[in-house]
């Protein structure tokens, strides 16, 4: 009983064995995996998955890498994804420091026109931030009001940051990257953050876990990165997973009158 809390099926990576890729998931146990377009060109893309496969839930957002393209225009057509029940959340959104593909301003300036969105949908926030720590926690301070929640996606800061963002309310996201040798600083988070405050994410294709690490990243992944959990928290791997599949529901499916999927 997995649930992968972040992945691209939308990318094309995954336009030849998609298909495949989702049915192998679900027959190694995922009974959720949330895929997430990042600009508008995969929108259409997210909602045709998730119409088709009940286990599947969609997130858009307009990326930080894309923020330079973000307009009223391009906000209304997010608007009108958002009416779809599948779409669980937005996202991701935020800042990206370390390559820059935007312009800092207008990562800011679309980080927090998207956050105001967010407040009037009340959907949780999918929250990108890299190499921004200190930007991040600052505009996500100003915009918590009580009706700002949501994921730090892919967590990669340290522990006092996480208490941070723990503080303002949201949750943990736990990449593959828990794997890796060098993971010890995010192992420090694992080990402090409250068990109903994490879930874990494939961000497939991309940041692939040992012992696949060098090839495609696919949601069936997840695996090892909450049995990689459950050892730094000294359960079983089968308690964690039920956990954080509980969390994502708590999360993502609120609003869902089943607490599955469709």
């Amino acid at each position: 009983m997995f649930a992968d809390s972040h992945c691209h099926l939308e990318m094309e990576d995954f336009e030849k064995d998609r298909q495949e890729v989702i049915e192998r998931s679900l027959s190694e146990g995922l009974c959720y995996m949330l895929t997430v377009g990042t600009d508008a060109t995969y929108f259409k893309k997210v909602v045709e998955i998730i119409s088709h496969y009940p286990a599947v839930y969609g997130a858009i957002g307009i990326h930080p890498h894309n923020s330079k393209d973000y307009s009223p225009e391009l906000e209304k057509t997010i608007s009108a994804y958002l009416k779809n029940k599948k779409i669980v959340a937005y996202g991701e959104i935020g800042l990206d420091f370390f390559k820059n593909y935007s312009p800092r301003e207008s990562q800011i300036n679309a980080f927090q026109l998207q956050l105001e969105v967010v407040k009037r949908t009340k959907l949780p926030a999918i929250i990108h931030s890299r190499n921004a720590k200190d930007e991040t926690i600052q505009i996500l301070n100003s915009a918590c009001d009580g009706n700002l929640g949501g994921v730090i996606h892919c967590y990669s800061y340290d522990l006092v940051a996480a208490k941070k963002f723990l503080g303002m309310g949201f949750t943990i996201s736990i990449p593959g990257t828990i794997t890796y040798k060098n993971s010890h600083s995010l192992m420090d988070v694992v080990k402090y953050t409250p068990i109903d405050r994490i879930l874990a994410e494939t961000d497939a294709p991309f940041l692939t876990p040992h012992p696949h690490r060098g090839k495609r990243n696919e949601p069936s992944f997840v695996k090892f990165t909450v049995e990689r959990i459950a050892q730094i928290k000294g359960k079983e791997t089968e308690e964690i997973a039920t956990q954080l599949t509980q969390n994502f529901e708590r999360l993502f499916l609120k609003n869902n009158i089943s607490g599955g999927p469709n």
